[in-house]
């Protein structure tokens, strides 16, 4: 912004030949009242001049006309009023106490008297403050009031009393759509957030946050989640959406790195938590916790909005799907469905608490790729009533140094909340767990063999006590750490199923097969299930595209069977004939 002059002699310079002759007894009176917002604008802006030109500003001299028109309109006093036709000669951006010196010919200290005019046009929405690329305070003239002054429309005072929660958020929520539509910024949002506060100090909503007893940023935050979560139904909100409440990056980067680091206020006083992906807690995204929402929205029925926490199979939600397994490991799968029937469960961890200290029941569910490890835990946990906090052990790894560690503690801790509120124990599963499963790395160096040893420490002390059941599927057990193999109870070796049970997966699959048809499929292709699965289901869209009695279905089952066997180095395939 250009410094204005700053001396009298330079003042008498930009003034009219009109108003040279006005120097000696200027009024702010005219005949009659303008027909304008601007017109008294502009009268009053040259007065000032005129004043300035002649001795200094004096805001006892302020009187007239075009001032008590301004004053009346705007719902402020005479002095504001004066001081809102600078902004808008000197704005509509960045004005600052300099900018009101220079123009007044005062001192700084004469012009910081000014403020508590100013802040109470901010108050009344007139003006609203923001921070210069200096830190200074500045003085911006909002959108809204723009168009109020070029349509010479009415201004209206905003009200900040509301009768109830309800209308609490719905003041909020226009707030952070006038920031939003740049009409107020960060700072003039949390000075008007606390000013509301502070009018609806007996609603509900409002003395629970005063009762939390936290910062003015930290409430601007929290009701950002309430209004998410009432108006929209969003349970989970990311970084990138509250970052918008913030003018620029510097305002949000200590707020996003409290956030993440899990040290923010709404985090260690238990009112938001990492919202979770894959069982992952997530240090993107958030969501108020259980006793946040019991307390701060008490008022608003917001069951509907309730939805399964990501990461969480209900039991009642698993379809039931017939497996097939051989002898040997049917009657481990049979032990460990036995073990989770919910009375034999609760007998059993009685027991096993009174006498080993331990009631934990873990699981490692190995061997070949499609031989049903995950779905035999999804039908355990239906048959059981149990549900399932799924970990997608890929997605724990981060590449920020200690996210990874904190992402592995944050699991177990999740799986406690869910614990303890659970009807029935449910299961925590580490689905495809080879990466954080393996051997420890001895004399590691390397900060990422030091954050997979830290990660495997933390499992292997939560598996050490856990209260719960825990079950892992791998494909691979070589390099299984010994640590962990000592501490599940249950191993469960499932082996690629042989001829009989591939005949009677073939059935399961293809019911239009004949006996012998699906015996000949047992015999000659030596597929697991999930192979199996797979061809069934491409053999069922080419049913689809091209009609289900065309071609020779038998033949098109060998070609599927052979493209599934490609670089099946467990498969051995050949091409033969079916005997009728």
């Amino acid at each position: 912004m250009a410094r204005k002059k700053n001396s009298k002699k330079m003042a008498m310079e930009d003034l009219n030949e009109q108003e040279l002759k006005d120097l000696d007894n200027f009024s702010f009176d005219s005949e009659t009242e303008p027909a304008t917002l601007l017109e008294a604008i502009e009268s009053v802006n040259a007065t000032i001049r005129g004043m300035v030109a002649v001795d200094c500003f004096d805001p006892s001299r302020l009187h007239g006309n075009n001032l008590d028109y301004l004053a009346e309109r705007l719902h402020i006093s005479p002095i504001q009023a004066a001081m809102f036709s600078i902004c808008v000669e000197e704005g509509p951006n960045d004005i600052t106490f300099d900018d009101f010196s220079t123009t007044l010919c005062i001192s700084k200290a004469r012009g910081m008297a000014l403020a508590p005019h100013l802040d109470a046009m901010v108050r009344n929405r007139l003006l609203y403050t923001s921070r210069n690329y200096r830190g200074q305070l500045c003085y911006n003239l909002p959108v809204r009031v723009f168009k109020v002054l070029t349509t010479n429309g009415e201004y209206e005072v905003p009200q900040r009393k509301v009768n109830n929660d309800e209308d609490f958020l719905d003041l909020f929520h226009g707030y952070v759509c006038e920031m939003n539509n740049q009409n107020i910024s960060h700072l003039a949002l949390l000075e008007e957030l606390q000013a509301v506060l502070n009018e609806n100090y007996d609603l509900p909503i409002v003395k629970e946050m005063s009762r939390l007893n936290i910062c003015t940023v930290s409430s601007m935050l929290l009701l950002f989640f309430c209004d998410k979560l009432v108006n929209y139904d969003e349970d989970v909100i990311t970084l990138s959406e509250m970052r918008g409440l913030f003018s620029n990056n510097s305002d949000f980067f200590g707020v996003k790195s409290a956030l993440r680091s899990g040290k923010h206020e709404l985090i260690e006083k238990g009112i938001i938590e990492f919202a979770c992906q894959g069982g992952v807690a997530d240090t993107g995204t958030f969501a108020l916790t259980a006793n946040a929402r019991e307390t701060l929205l008490a008022n608003f029925d917001i069951e509907q909005t309730e939805a399964t926490p990501k990461g969480i199979t209900l039991a009642d939600s698993i379809a039931a799907k017939n497996l097939f397994y051989c002898d040997k490991v049917a009657k481990q799968v049979s032990d460990v469905q036995h073990f989770l029937e919910p009375e034999k469960y609760k007998d059993i961890v009685k027991r096993m608490s009174e006498r080993f200290n331990r009631a934990g029941l873990t699981c490692l569910f190995y061997g070949s790729p499609g031989t049903g490890k995950t779905e035999t835990v999804y039908q355990l946990a239906r048959q059981t009533g149990r549900d399932i906090m799924v970990v997608e052990c890929s997605q724990i790894k981060d590449k920020w140094v200690g996210e990874s560690e904190k992402n592995t503690k944050a699991i177990f801790e999740r799986y406690r909340k869910l614990f303890e509120k659970a009807k029935a124990t449910p299961i925590l599963l580490f689905n495809e767990a080879d990466a954080i499963f393996g051997v420890r790395m001895t004399g590691a160096e390397r900060s990422v063999d030091k954050m997979a040893n830290t990660m495997q420490n933390i499992i292997l002390q939560e598996m050490e006590t856990l209260n719960g059941i825990l079950i892992a599927t791998t494909n691979l057990t070589e390099n299984l750490d010994a640590a962990f193999e000592r501490r599940f109870l249950y191993k469960v070796q499932f082996e690629r199923p042989d001829e009989s049970v591939r005949a009677r997966i073939w059935h399961q699959m293809l019911p239009e097969l004949s006996e012998n048809e699906c015996k000949a499929l047992g015999r000659d292709y030596d597929l697991s299930g999930g192979q199996i699965e797979n061809v069934a289901r491409k053999f069922a869209i080419d049913g689809i595209l091209h009609g289900e009695e065309s071609g020779d279905r038998l033949n098109l089952l060998h070609e599927l069977c052979g493209s599934e066997c490609i670089n099946d180095n467990n498969t051995n395939a050949r091409r033969v004939g079916f005997v009728a």
